[in-house]
């Protein structure tokens, strides 16, 4: 079912996100968390690419694999780095083929040791591209990246709001957020891209934090925020795993209960390939 159809039926649009594992035994640990994941019930999963495309081989075998095994909807990501336009076809010919109708269009992360990225020299520059590539071979529904707190390679706010809403009018049915902290960035947001006229879902992307150290590193490379408050309980479980487990859980149960009573369309979830802090914020909402 494409995603446009997905987010048309009544109720709440739940999501999770996964990445490709490096090893087979990393990927039967993960069909293991999806098999946990899928007694919730979730309308979709997603499948990220790797930084500078670099699981894309990998990426398109696993989204082909949880759809032919697990019985699950499945959107796949598809970044501008890395690859060149007839890299890109090729992997949209081959999605098609293999009957997956959702992908997300993104510029995509540069390459791990590089701190930015300039585009392949045969290849797509701005994740709008991508959405018009997409678009053109009438088959997929698309979804584009939304970014609450600003992208950060974004001129301004005010620029980056124009680019969101210049994807949309290019195709892409549905925006899913970067991770965020604070409700209110979230609800600045729609709130902005409603005022341009933008009216397609707008869903917020949440992260049930799994340790200090990792968040941190997480919230640095997307250019987003830890407001106070999280600060203060992160301090507390530095050094401490379970107990940040325990805080994630109850953070993003904290922040989805806001979200639903917002009246949001759907929660994706970021769960790094692990069904424990998912199910828990499920059981805690009575989802």
């Amino acid at each position: 079912m494409k995603l446009r159809d997905l987010y048309a039926r009544p109720g709440l649009t739940l999501s999770i996100e996964f990445f490709p594992p490096k090893t087979e035994k990393g990927n039967e640990s993960l069909f293991k968390e999806i098999a946990a994941l899928k007694g919730l019930n979730p309308a979709f999963c997603s499948v990220t690419y790797g930084a500078g495309g670099s699981t894309r081989d990998k990426t398109v075998d696993l989204v082909d694999r949880i759809h032919r095994e697990c019985g699950i909807e499945v959107m796949c990501h598809l970044t501008v780095v890395g690859q060149s336009k007839e890299e890109v076809r090729s992997v949209l010919a081959r999605l098609k083929t293999q009957e997956i109708e959702n992908l997300i269009a993104l510029g995509g992360d540069p390459p791990q040791g590089t701190a930015d990225w300039t585009p392949h020299p045969d290849g797509f520059h701005h994740s709008v591209e991508l959405v018009r590539e997409a678009v053109s071979h009438r088959w997929f529904s698309i979804a584009v990246a939304g970014f609450p707190e600003v992208h950060p390679r974004a001129a301004s706010r005010e620029a980056d709001l124009k680019y969101l809403k210049e994807k949309v009018d290019a195709g892409a049915e549905v925006v899913i957020t970067q991770l965020f902290f604070d409700n209110e960035d979230y609800y600045r947001y729609v709130e902005d891209l409603r005022k341009l006229g933008v009216r397609v879902p707008i869903v917020p992307g949440i992260l049930p934090i799994l340790s200090a150290p990792q968040v941190r590193r997480f919230v640095a490379l997307c250019a987003s925020k830890i407001p106070p408050r999280l600060e203060r309980r992160l301090a507390q479980v530095e050094e401490d795993e379970e107990g940040a487990v325990k805080l994630g859980i109850d953070y993003a149960t904290e922040q989805c209960a806001g979200l639903l009573a917002f009246g949001v369309p759907g929660i994706h979830f970021y769960s790094l390939n692990k069904s424990r802090s998912v199910t828990a914020i499920f059981a805690n909402l009575g989802l």
